[in-house]
């Protein structure tokens, strides 16, 4: 949701146009896009990877109807372009501009397409993504990365003074990295006198992560979730997280190393992908969850820790993964498609 909102405000303060979302009630997207101003129009769809054989039969039954609904709604707002960005409602709304010939374009933030626009991606007009790697999924595609907010892109390199790790896993948080940090806190704080730890847990883990850690000092701080992200991506020299589309694109703009630990459990293994291609770019270290032992996380992070210079020239390399004016190229996009 983070990155269309960003692209739904483009078009509309760059180049005036109405935007209008289509959405499920169970996403984030019914407290988001009306906070943000925009109208969000309700379909009922449901999932088809990694659910049960009755869920699956009956997003199979929904399915037509929200496509019959999302023809409906194009009918009447008479969009000029539709954008899918992934997610629930992406694929039959994508699919209904198709049957309509309405221009359609995916964005597509992860190394390997999900399943809405991996159905679409031969029949779009036109396909915005993060990675070189996956514009041979669609018709037209263009590298443009993820938008993210610019003051990622502002924060300076960080080689010196009083180091902090920083650990989160989404706003909900990861379970396997609440469980590790309070195992292998003591030992780092131990080693390095100079270290503070920040931890992002969520709300639902707070209080049993904190009992987990059984004290919490001034150099260990936990928090349920982080509203000031560009803050404290600056302030780290470190970083322990998942490998999501945004978290990747986030770091990635603010030139700082991660230790990526992949979802195992992500559709299509494509939080993997997304590592795989900052290892190879020498931009990060990917840790499976099935190799994060406490043994291995505190060697991963110590090392880095005392390697200014490393990791100095892992965030330069991260920092050529990003791309600053994503947004305006998306949005560009959209007005070439329109005026076809």
């Amino acid at each position: 949701m983070i990155p269309a909102l960003a692209i739904a405000r483009e078009l509309r303060d760059k180049h005036g146009a109405e935007v209008r979302f289509v959405g499920t009630a169970r996403g984030l997207e019914t407290r988001l896009v009306p906070e943000a101003g925009f109208r969000l129009e309700l379909i009922k769809v449901g999932q088809l990877k990694n659910v049960s054989l009755l869920t699956r039969l009956r997003t199979f039954a929904d399915l037509p109807l929200g496509i019959v609904r999302c023809m409906s709604l194009l009918r009447g707002f008479k969009p000029d372009v539709v954008i899918g960005v992934g997610g629930y409602a992406s694929g039959p709304a994508m699919m209904a501009a198709i049957l309509l010939r309405i221009p359609t374009l995916a964005f597509e933030p992860n190394a390997v397409p999900g399943l809405a626009n991996r159905l679409v991606g031969k029949y779009v007009s036109g396909a915005a993504v993060n990675f070189a790697s996956t514009t041979s999924y669609f018709r037209h595609a263009r590298v443009t990365g993820v938008p993210v907010r610019s003051g990622f892109f502002t924060i300076p390199p960080k080689v010196f003074g009083p180091r902090r790790l920083l650990v989160f896993g989404g706003s909900q948080g990861a379970r396997i990295l609440n469980e590790l940090l309070p195992k292998i806190a003591g030992p780092l704080l131990a080693e390095f006198p100079d270290l503070t730890v920040m931890h992002q847990v969520g709300a639902k883990n707070l209080d049993a992560t904190v009992a987990a850690y059984g004290a919490i000092s001034d150099r260990l701080h936990v928090a349920p979730y982080l509203d000031a992200m560009v803050d404290e991506i600056a302030a780290a020299d470190v970083i322990l997280c998942r490998s999501g589309a945004s978290s990747v694109a986030d770091i990635s703009a603010a030139g700082r190393v991660a230790i990526l630990v992949p979802f195992a459990g992500a559709a299509d293994d494509h939080q993997r992908r997304n590592a795989e291609v900052l290892v190879a770019s020498g931009a990060a270290v990917m840790v499976l969850e099935a190799e994060l032992t406490p043994d291995r996380a505190v060697v991963e992070i110590a090392a880095l820790l005392r390697d200014p210079q490393r990791r100095l020239a892992m965030g330069q390399a991260a920092r050529k993964l990003a791309h600053q004016d994503a947004s305006a190229q998306i949005a560009e996009m959209c007005v070439e498609l329109g005026k076809k």
